[in-house]
């Protein structure tokens, strides 16, 4: 008689475990694409609760080297700036492309370096010869005179801010030959070369932001700076410095864009910008403009941060104007096929910073459970008839109140939990007690790290609470729930297997809605399948 516990048909659809995650717990190791393209829209290269930097750099590189495909490398770097809006991954995937195919980095080079600052972080990664090399290689270079070039005064002038390395450091490296006189000034100006040096450009070639610029830094008074100001285009940080008093600041204030507006809210309180009622309407009406909203790159976390790290002093009417600022942002967040069961990570691992640690105070306020507990706002909130379930060892009972705005349900949602990790919780409690709701899935928003539990016959404690929950939802007449499992740290393994009702993607972006959206529907866009559909 065979072994009736081996043969079983209960455990015949249960995928065994194949690896160990970062606490411990039974995992599946992600495919090379799929867990490089998690790492590219989390990564941010500082440690995380369970990795440290080097640790994530290692875990790349050894990533990229199972991965043939060029061509989604270059894929997914545009995928972690364009869509994911990551900084240091995709400029890290440009370097890597520099020395595997030159063709293929020179065609999205201007798409992935579309500031100063990705421009001078891929730079500092080339001189750190983590990637290989120490120097621009001569196609490198021509990519770099090109963008240096091509860049409008305004993007230069932006991408002056910083040292470390500064743009000076990039120009003189990369000896880009003046396209004309007043781009020679313009890189003899940023170079700080002496003016004979410019030959044959003189001051005079210099762009009229600059000259406006060098006016404004040489004013003796706020009133002076403040009048120039008006009509200078150019990034408040580069006026910061040079700014003499209150006034000045205002009228800072006012050039400012609603981005930066929204990062710097507690500058401008220490600058007496909000003792001006009127300044306080226009920067309130500014962070709140649903048209700026919704064609600027603002992520519906970034306003949750914005509103965890303003001071206590800032108007009620600029805290207002960033919750309905986050209410815009999550319109566009798309409804799903039907109602799904919420799982929302708040155990231990989750307090640790969204973007890693860095140094002392550089880290971000924001914590993986923030941005989860958003995550989780905003599905809700377009998708009402779905359930939240907040978990780490055990489930937490979350009641909502309707009238809540996003940034209140998310900042509640947040307080939940803070113990150790069993990311099948929320399926174990929809199949005790949802058992007659139905539900087009599940979408589980954690770190990954479930250690607490075990699951039947070496799978996860998540895939076994699957089978069970997908057998009753037939039952109800779901014909093929899905399981999402969205990760926020770069880890590279999941609790869930990839397969046709299963997807796992990385990200806190809003491109997550979108690729979560189309799956629950039917749609044959995944995680991986939506980075490749990129035309390169």
């Amino acid at each position: 008689m065979a072994n009736k516990t081996l043969f079983s048909s209960r455990n015949s659809n249960l995928p065994r475990t194949d690896s160990f995650n970062e606490a411990g717990g039974r995992a599946y190791q992600l495919a090379p694409k799929q867990a490089l393209a998690q790492m590219a829209a989390t990564g941010c290269f500082n440690g995380v609760f369970y990795a440290s930097a080097k640790d994530q750099l290692d875990t790349m590189r050894k990533l990229i080297d199972q991965i043939d495909d060029n061509r989604y490398l270059a894929q997914l770097a545009v995928y972690a700036r364009e869509r994911a809006f990551m900084k240091d991954m995709p400029a890290a995937l440009l370097v890597v492309l520099s020395k595997r195919d030159t063709e293929l980095m020179h065609r999205v080079f201007d798409r992935v370096v579309d500031n100063g600052r990705v421009l001078r972080t891929m730079f500092q990664m080339i001189r750190s010869g983590q990637f290989g090399r120490t120097s621009l290689s001569s196609s490198l270079q021509r990519a770099y005179q090109r963008w240096l070039n091509e860049a409008s005064v305004g993007k230069l002038l932006s991408a002056s801010i910083g040292n470390d390395p500064s743009l000076r450091d990039v120009l003189r490296m990369a000896r880009p030959t003046p396209k004309d006189n007043a781009r020679r000034a313009l890189f003899g100006w940023l170079t700080g070369k002496e003016l004979e040096k410019w030959a044959p450009a003189t001051a005079a070639d210099l762009p009229r932001q600059v000259q406006a610029l060098i006016a404004y830094r040489q004013a003796e008074t706020d009133a002076a700076q403040a009048e120039i100001v008006k009509d200078l285009s150019v990034r408040w940080d580069l006026l910061a410095d040079a700014a003499k008093g209150p006034l000045t600041w205002k009228a800072i204030a006012r050039q400012m864009g609603p981005q930066a507006l929204r990062m710097n809210l507690n500058t401008l309180l220490r600058h007496e910008v909000f003792n001006d009622s009127a300044l306080v309407d226009y920067v309130a009406d500014r962070l709140a403009d649903a048209d700026e909203i919704r064609r600027s790159r603002q992520f519906p976390y970034q306003f949750l941060a914005a509103y965890l790290n303003v001071a206590p002093e800032i108007s009620h009417k600029i805290k207002a104007a960033l919750h309905t600022a986050a209410e815009i942002s999550c319109g566009n967040v798309p409804e799903l096929a039907g109602p799904v069961v919420i799982g929302l990570d708040t155990s231990g691992s989750m307090s640790s910073s969204v973007t890693g640690w860095q140094a002392r105070g550089a880290s971000s306020k924001m914590r993986c459970v923030d941005a989860a507990a958003l995550f989780a706002a905003a599905i809700l909130r377009r998708n009402p008839d779905s359930v939240v379930i907040p978990f780490d060892t055990r489930a937490y009972d979350a009641r909502f109140d309707a009238s809540d705005s996003i940034l209140s349900l998310s900042e509640r949602l947040a307080k939940y939990g803070g113990g150790g990790t069993d990311c099948s919780i929320p399926l174990r409690e929809a199949n005790a007690r949802l058992t007659n709701r139905a539900f087009a899935g599940c979408v589980l928003v954690s770190d990954n790290e479930s250690w607490v539990g075990a699951g039947h016959y070496g799978a996860t404690g998540v895939m076994t609470e699957w089978q069970k929950f997908v057998k009753n939802q037939k039952r109800l007449g779901v014909a093929d729930p899905k399981l999402v499992c969205i990760d926020i740290q770069p880890y590279g393994s999941t609790q869930a297997p990839e397969r046709g009702d299963i997807l796992n993607i990385g990200g806190f972006s809003d491109a997550v809605f979108n690729v979560v959206s189309s799956f629950v529907g039917n749609d044959a866009s995944r995680f991986v399948t939506e980075i490749e559909s990129i035309e390169v």
